[in-house]
Formats: structure tokens, C-alpha cells, sequence
């Protein structure tokens, strides 16, 4: 399976592939992240997270809110 977007549900601890693929889409760049790669995402806004930059932007954001 390449190049294929997956569908995920992001859990407190891990993620559980609802569709088949081998990459998402990160919520804030835009960025491909292969899942054996997907280390960051929010969960209550089931959104990925290409790396702890992109996490801390949309943490900084939120917190604006």
C-alpha cells in the first residue's frame, strides 16, 4: 500500500486505523507523515501532527481560544 491516506481514530496512547493507507495529513502544515512515523496528534480534535513544532503551534493557538 503506497501512497495511500489512511483513516485514523487517535486514542490516548496509540491510534486504531479505521481505513487502510500508509500515511495522514498534518492538521497544521499540510505535510505527509508515514504512520510508523506518527508520533504526534490531539485527540480530542483527532488531528495529526508532523512533528512537536506543529504540535505546540496548534497547543499555542488553542490556548488563545
Amino acid at each position: 500500500m503506497q501512497n495511500k491516506l489512511a483513516k485514523l481514530k487517535y486514542l490516548p496512547n496509540n491510534f486504531e486505523v479505521i481505513e487502510d493507507g500508509d500515511h495522514v495529513v498534518c492538521a497544521i502544515s499540510g505535510k505527509k507523515i508515514l504512520l510508523e512515523n506518527l508520533t504526534y496528534w490531539n485527540v480530542d480534535e483527532q488531528e495529526a501532527y508532523f512533528s512537536y513544532i506543529e504540535a505546540s503551534v496548534k497547543r499555542d493557538n488553542l490556548k488563545k481560544e
